[in-house]
């Protein structure tokens, strides 16, 4: 195989496990942690064995998709309107690179520890929330892409 197949094989392994990971944790972990007593600790648990993985998942997916540009010359795609699932599909990859390698161990540990003295079910709610979210925006994307490369585009009903 050549190279740019394996970074898109690499690419899609990538994005099946992090966002594979984000719908679980959004549709599974979260609601069935809302409904127990400590529910911010168990959440913050498990979420904190899944994030290594989401940690390498987009790094992966970060590093194969920069590889495709530059194997394929894409960038010019960039500027295409058609191409819009580019722009977000790095759009949602910085959102969360910048969630799991910045904003979470820096400053949403300390602060979701504050909130749940005095707000667990509002802190959770806040979270749940949020990945909503996250998994709605990454949803998009992934179908956008899914269509714009293989010649379609979604927003051209």
């Amino acid at each position: 195989m050549n190279a740019w197949l394996w970074a898109r094989v690499l690419h899609v392994l990538g994005v099946v496990v992090w966002i594979g990971g984000v719908a679980f944790v959004t549709l599974v972990l979260l609601p069935a942690a809302r409904r127990q007593p400590d529910s911010h600790r168990l959440f913050e648990q498990a979420e904190g064995r899944f994030a290594w993985w989401a940690r390498g998942a987009t790094l992966l997916t970060g590093l194969s998709g920069f590889a495709m540009l530059a194997l394929s010359d894409g960038w010019g795609r960039f500027a295409q309107p058609g191409q819009w699932w580019l722009h977000a599909m790095l759009a949602v990859w910085v959102i969360f690179t910048l969630m799991l390698f910045v904003i979470e161990p820096l400053l949403l540990h300390r602060l979701f520890r504050r909130i749940a003295r005095h707000d667990p079910r509002g802190l959770m709610r806040r979270i749940q929330l949020l990945h909503v979210f996250l998994l709605t925006i990454s949803l998009i994307t992934v179908a956008g892409a899914v269509a714009g490369s293989h010649g379609g585009n979604l927003l051209a009903w």
